[in-house]
């Protein structure tokens, strides 16, 4: 117990999940006996979970959504290795600079050029969804290269490798645990722009536009339904992408507090 209150302290994974469990378990009971005038109240909640589950389409507007966004996360991943790759060559680090500076465009216009360019809504949606991750992606990947330190390109040079394989074996292999976290980290990039794009363009449904059809009639309690699920949904992928990176780069977290 006094570990839990000691700075830089490493309990057991055990004492952690007890410890989160025990609180969840105190916040919803807070929630159930003592709810605030704000929000609605727990079994409402609950019960329209249930409705918006069997009557509205919530499971297929979810799994509409997850498509989406995992078709944009894949584009935006390529797109942003690629671009973040190419600052090794000083020639193209401009192109990473100025890609990283995009995050502050607003998507609200950007809509809008998108639709003159491309002929259905999913491509608009596509579009959008992958425009947003890879500014953010390439932000992270290219703070990861430039991080390569000059210790680690000389160790490759003494090994009798060129510049080209030195990269290779030094900045893509060696740094792929470190692109696989970036992505874990910025796939909530593509649920938070989600909801906006699919309430723009809503021939294909998804979960936004269930939340706005809740949002628009006052539906409180489906409203926190569905931030609810969406927040589940979001936290299980954020650990599949954890268990994916301790599966294929175990070396990635040995040496690191656990």
């Amino acid at each position: 117990m006094h570990s839990l209150f000691t700075p830089n302290a490493q309990p057991r994974r055990r004492v952690l999940a007890m410890l989160v469990g025990t609180q969840a378990a105190a916040l919803l009971a807070l929630w159930a006996f003592y709810p605030l005038q704000i929000f609605p109240r727990l079994g409402d909640v609950l019960g329209a979970l249930a409705d918006l589950v069997t009557t509205q389409g919530l499971v297929p507007a979810l799994w509409a959504s997850m498509v989406t966004a995992g078709q944009a996360l894949a584009g935006a991943t390529a797109l942003a290795l690629l671009i973040s790759y190419c600052t090794a060559l000083p020639f193209f680090r401009p192109l990473a600079f100025v890609a990283s500076k995009l995050r502050y465009l607003t998507l609200t216009g950007l809509t809008f050029f998108m639709a003159l360019l491309l002929s259905s809504g999913h491509q608009v949606k596509l579009s959008v969804l992958t425009f947003g991750a890879t500014v953010y992606l390439v932000t992270g990947m290219t703070r990861v290269i430039l991080d390569t330190t000059q210790e680690e390109m000389d160790h490759a040079r003494t090994l009798g490798l060129g510049e080209w394989r030195s990269f290779w074996e030094v900045v893509v292999r060696g740094k792929l645990p470190a692109m696989l976290e970036v992505v874990r980290q910025n796939f909530a990039i593509v649920w938070t722009l989600i909801t906006l794009v699919e309430t723009l363009y809503q021939s294909e449904g998804g979960i936004g536009l269930l939340l706005y059809k809740q949002n628009r009639y006052l539906h409180l309690d489906g409203v926190l339904a569905i931030q609810l699920v969406i927040l589940a949904t979001g936290a299980l992928q954020d650990y599949g992408f954890e268990a994916l990176r301790r599966w294929i780069f175990p070396y990635a977290t040995l040496g690191t507090a656990q």
